[in-house]
């Protein structure tokens, strides 16, 4: 989980550089340096726990700090939404940047497939408002996340970044 966490902190990180919006930049910023710090307590209580033993207290701390991770990741993953629906700069020739703008591409393409359907198919109070009963969802990063097919079995579940790895070959 920690090492999953610095890759979310380092895809935020990479996206935070290319935004177009400065608000929406800093606010991934804040996102990925709150995840980074949630990422190395957890690694801190998880290494403690390993030593200590079995304990109830340190139990439920390493349970909270797990779901404190969880929804740190939630706000980078929404802050990620809000700056590639803003928009995102041309991403420079390093390929874990080619990756992460690609994978931002094709979220950003399934949302606009999506609201063009919804526009087509729109079921519309008489107010011109959008009725919610029935509605899909709209298409976020963390759905497109999950549905993320392995991509090889020769890869090792912890890969170390500096090491060739990019920051896409880790599911999020």
């Amino acid at each position: 989980m920690v090492s999953d966490g610095q890759v979310v902190v380092k895809f935020g990180n990479i996206l935070a550089k290319h935004c177009l919006d400065q608000r929406c930049s800093t606010e991934l910023l804040r996102a990925a340096e709150h995840t980074q710090s949630i990422s190395s307590q957890l690694g801190i209580v998880a290494r403690v726990k390993a030593v200590t033993g079995e304990s109830k207290a340190s139990s439920e701390l390493l349970l909270s700090n797990v779901q404190n991770l969880i929804q740190a990741v939630q706000h980078v993953l929404r802050a990620a939404e809000a700056a590639c629906v803003k928009g995102l700069g041309p991403p420079s020739a390093d390929p874990e940047e080619e990756e992460v703008a690609a994978f931002c591409q094709q979220w950003r393409k399934k949302l606009t497939q999506h609201r063009a359907k919804e526009a087509l198919n729109s079921d519309r109070d008489e107010l011109g408002l959008r009725k919610t009963r029935g509605a899909k969802a709209e298409p976020t990063l963390m759905s497109l996340v999950q549905e993320q097919p392995p991509r090889s079995r020769n890869i090792p579940k912890h890969p170390n970044p500096r090491k060739g790895h990019t920051v896409m070959d880790r599911h999020l």
